[in-house]
């Protein structure tokens, strides 16, 4: 493995012809994280409330509209676009949910927490669980053993995997609907459940949280279960199931591809390798086209990995007040269509090749298991 020569530290700004030579993803960065804190205007930092609440009023009204005229025309030429349409609504609710959980809605942890519990409950995800588990992800971001979403397996625990579990990992479409299995019973070769207030996943002081949001599922998954009773279980399926299903699509497709399937292998890190500017550089930015806007720019994941308390609608300008302390460290996303149909061969290739890393190490690189990589048409070009 060859890994570039670390640079000097050239501070906020640092010139193109600096970052130039002997570039490589995983050399030392030449600022500082408090470089790029200094680079972005400090009004996009500023949280405003009431807009953050304006993007809930917008997306539950649409929801609903979506549910009012599936009810009222109750057709199979209907049901196809409104699946597509509400599963990404779901998603959409999600990333608000996220936001809370960040404390980038609001100033307020209690309306933080109401907001979350509502919006996250609503699409069966356990707020504080789930919340908790992704403040572990932020805060270990690119650690080989510490990272808590897609962390890479190592050969070790990815040879010791049984067949099934191997196939379901890394077979398309199984691991883009992981993410129930995920809040459940974590990922392979890690303990615990975002529902069990014991996990390991939790500090003693943080279970009264966990119960709160486990009963909330709990109120939500029973409320489906007496209106499947009412209004039939097929019925339910088409209204709240397979837009439930499109939406752990959207979430594994988003998630997997801000942390995999780069045309550059990106590194992972150990020990004092890691820091939490290096794990932070390692994510992709993605450019969903349309979407961008429905699923409030989660797309601009860079800036936000760094910077969680960022509000979304300060992302994208950001994003583009950091680019000239990142240089080369910012890797600038592929343009997409109306739809990103183009993230989609990245996907393939990605779960094709990025099978585990090595057990030593403290800089490493995705390898692939020869044995079991068998469809040789999704390798790029």
């Amino acid at each position: 493995m060859v890994q570039a020569q670390p640079l000097q530290h050239v501070g906020n700004g640092a010139g193109k012809e600096d970052l130039a030579y002997n570039f490589g993803p995983s050399a030392p960065p030449p600022f500082k994280i408090a470089d790029i804190r200094a680079a972005i205007p400090k009004h996009c930092w500023e949280k405003n409330t009431l807009r953050s609440l304006s993007y809930v009023l917008r997306d539950v009204l649409i929801v609903s509209a979506l549910v009012a005229a599936a009810i009222g025309f109750n057709s199979w030429l209907f049901w196809p676009p409104y699946w597509s349409a509400q599963g990404t609504m779901f998603w959409a609710l999600f990333v608000l949910g996220h936001d809370c959980g960040h404390g980038s809605f609001s100033n307020s942890p209690l309306l933080n927490s109401i907001v979350g519990h509502i919006l996250h409950s609503s699409i069966l995800v356990p707020y504080h669980g789930w919340r908790i588990s992704h403040r572990t992800h932020h805060q270990n971001h690119g650690h080989v053993e510490k990272d808590e979403s897609w962390v890479p397996l190592s050969e070790k625990v990815y040879k010791n995997l049984d067949n099934m579990t191997r196939m379901m990992r890394f077979t398309l479409p199984f691991p883009i609907f992981a993410y129930p299995f995920y809040l459940w019973s974590r990922s392979p070769g890690k303990e615990g459940s975002q529902f069990n207030p014991y996990s390991n996943l939790f500090s003693p002081g943080e279970r009264r949280d966990v119960i709160t949001s486990t009963l909330c599922w709990g109120i939500m998954l029973s409320l489906l279960l007496y209106l499947s009773l009412t209004l039939g279980p097929l019925f339910m399926f088409k209204l709240y199931g397979v837009p439930y299903l499109i939406f752990v699509v959207w979430l594994d497709f988003v998630t997997y591809l801000h942390h995999h399937g780069y045309k550059q292998k990106l590194p992972w890190y150990r020990g004092q390798e890691w820091t939490y500017l290096r794990g932070g550089l390692t994510t992709v930015d993605r450019d969903y086209g349309w979407i961008n806007n429905i699923h409030h720019d989660i797309g601009t994941h860079v800036i936000h990995h760094l910077f969680p308390q960022i509000p979304h609608y300060h992302l994208v300008e950001a994003t583009k007040a950091a680019k000239a302390v990142l240089g080369k460290y910012y890797r600038e996303p592929q343009k997409s269509g109306p739809l990103p149909l183009h993230l989609i061969k990245y996907l393939l290739h990605s779960i094709s090749q990025d099978h585990f890393v090595s057990d030593y190490g403290d800089i490493v690189y995705y390898q692939t298991d020869s044995q079991f990589h068998k469809d040789s048409w999704t390798k790029s070009n």
